[in-house]
């Protein structure tokens, strides 16, 4: 989209038919404001919405002694950004420049008049998505700051947190950020001490820890004690899909991420066999539309929160989470997905988020800029991070076993492998050692057709190599096979677990009303479209088996 395009879409003029609208409406107070009077601040939670009526409202970014003004907002024009439906932390102040008349809407409120007004709900949230697009593009705005070392695994542990979770963040690295020394002495804190997460003026927290983290920003909302219709363990495509049909068509919809939505496919810079996106589109931007979604429709959306265990009472579900509190639902969707093989070396855990990576996003690319780096797998995850990396990278080396590019990557992606320059394919190849001091070196690789060694100083290493399904959690009553899939549907024919008259749901596991979707589910087919296909199908499923109930 042209710049002054988005620009527009960011900051619409409501006419004079919505404004006469919304004078009429319910769920919005009209309300006087005071010059100089703050309506948000920066870091401030489940704040209000604010429509102009008359005045100047300013939008401000304050990082630590300076502000910068990004924008002012006249009648017909609105405060907000993807925040304020999300849950998360504001990331700008709003402060009226005037003495002005707005309209005030509660988050609640919000929420119903974009379903109970879908012609005014699109321009709000096209602009909601806009904003975040020129914030992030834009390079000049900082929102949170990191301040710590690049070989400091907390410090990439805290960034990547961030990252998935789609909340802007700054990096400062204590090694080359000039600005790092003024401000540790800005803060009281001490190199040692690092790192550091600071908001505006305001020191966060010292090293936390993710959960830590996301209590202090907002992003964790409290899980309710109730009987959720639907409880979703997973929020990649198959979760997301599930949350919005489930919310939309009425379920009380809970979704359990342990780390961050979109999964493994939130990671990826260019998906481009996902129908409708003829241009493609990144992991990171379908992620944030579908969060938008489903949070639009009421889904209640709790990360990092970690299924640890399932029992069983009645015929209900009772998850048992990582703060050992439970979640009771009367129907469990298992979209937990599956995480990439790790590298068969004791150095390969060391290394991992100083050297071992298993995502090629611009978080990972900063740390490699320039470098020769190694992309290890043959599938499509692998072929998308070689191709990112080699528009940062010196050099990609793109490691398989197999001595075939084409056998388990799509064909478009192989053609574009083999027609960039700066891409070297090693077939019939594979890790035997990696080396290095706090941070990784030197990777070593071992051509198994020729039996010749061959050494790469990196500093980076990306892994995609396979998976293992997240069924730790399960108990013995969800079947599942060998490898830890859990088997649904026809591939139950012989199980001795199933006990109703009726056969299962495609979707439904050994337990009546425990579903799964996407990577977890045995025998599914790992593409976007096919688990965001069977998240919505698993909503049709639950409707059904709620009727038995």
């Amino acid at each position: 989209m042209v710049e002054q395009d988005l620009k527009s879409v960011a900051f619409p003029n409501l006419d004079e038919r919505y404004m006469a609208a919304l004078e009429k409406c319910t769920l919005t107070k009209r309300r006087k404001v005071r010059d100089s009077e703050k309506l948000l601040e920066v870091g401030q939670h489940d704040f209000n919405f604010y429509i102009v009526i008359s005045g100047q409202v300013e939008i401000i970014e304050d990082p630590d002694d300076a502000s910068r003004i990004v924008t002012n907002l006249k009648r017909g024009q609105f405060t907000g950004e993807v925040a304020q439906l999300t849950g998360g932390p504001s990331i700008v102040s709003a402060v009226a420049r005037s003495e002005c008349d707005v309209f005030e809407v509660t988050p609640a409120a919000l929420r119903e008049i974009l379903i109970e007004h879908p012609d005014l709900g699109d321009i709000i949230l096209q602009a909601f998505i806009a904003r975040r697009e020129i914030l992030t593009k834009s390079g000049k705005f900082v929102g949170l700051r990191v301040i710590g070392s690049r070989f400091s695994h907390d410090t990439f542990r805290l960034r990547d947190f961030l990252a998935k979770n789609r909340v802007s963040f700054t990096w400062l690295d204590l090694e080359t950020n000039a600005e790092v020394t003024r401000l540790l002495k800005l803060f009281g804190v001490k190199p040692e001490e690092t790192p550091v997460v600071v908001l505006g003026h305001k020191l966060l927290l010292r090293n936390p820890s993710n959960r830590e983290l996301a209590e202090s920003i907002g992003i964790r909302r409290p899980v309710e004690q109730t009987v959720y219709d639907l409880a979703i363990v997973g929020a990649g495509p198959a979760g997301l899909a599930a949350a919005v049909y489930g919310a939309s068509e009425g379920l009380n919809t809970l979704v359990l991420e342990r780390a961050g939505p979109g999964g493994q496919a939130g990671r990826s810079m260019r998906i481009e066999n996902y129908l409708g996106f003829p241009t493609g589109i990144t992991g990171g931007d379908l992620t944030d539309r579908a969060v938008l979604q489903a949070n639009k429709f009421g889904a209640h959306l709790s990360v990092p929160s970690a299924a640890m265990g399932l029992t069983f009472e009645d015929t209900y579900s009772v998850l048992r989470l990582d703060d050992n509190q439970t979640v009771v639902a009367k129907c469990l969707l298992i979209a937990s997905g599956a995480d990439y093989r790790k590298l068969d070396m004791a150095a390969c855990e060391r290394y991992e988020g100083c050297g071992v990576y298993y995502a090629a996003t611009p978080n990972e690319a900063t740390l490699c800029q320039g470098a020769d780096v190694v992309v290890v797998g043959g599938g499509n995850s692998a072929g998308q991070a070689a191709v990112f990396l080699a528009s940062q990278a010196r050099q990609v080396y793109l490691v398989i076993r197999g001595d075939n590019l084409h056998k388990d990557m799509s064909s478009y992606l192989a053609r574009r492998i083999e027609g960039t320059p700066n891409i070297e394919v090693l077939l019939n190849t594979q890790v035997v050692d990696m080396k290095g001091g706090g941070f990784l070196t030197e990777v070593e690789l071992l051509s198994t057709r020729t039996g010749e060694r061959r050494k790469i100083n990196t500093p980076a290493l990306f892994s995609f190599i396979g998976a293992v399904p997240r069924t730790e959690w399960l108990p013995s009553q969800i079947e599942r096979d060998q490898v830890g899939f859990v088997k649904t549907g026809a591939d139950l024919a012989q199980s001795t677990q199933w006990t109703l008259r009726r056969q299962p749901f495609l979707l439904e596991s050994s337990r009546p009303g425990v579903f799964a979707a996407g990577d977890v589910r045995y025998g599914s087919v790992k593409r976007v479209a096919s688990a965001v296909g069977e998240g919505a199908m698993a909503v049709r499923f639950v409707h059904e088996y709620m009727k038995e109930m």
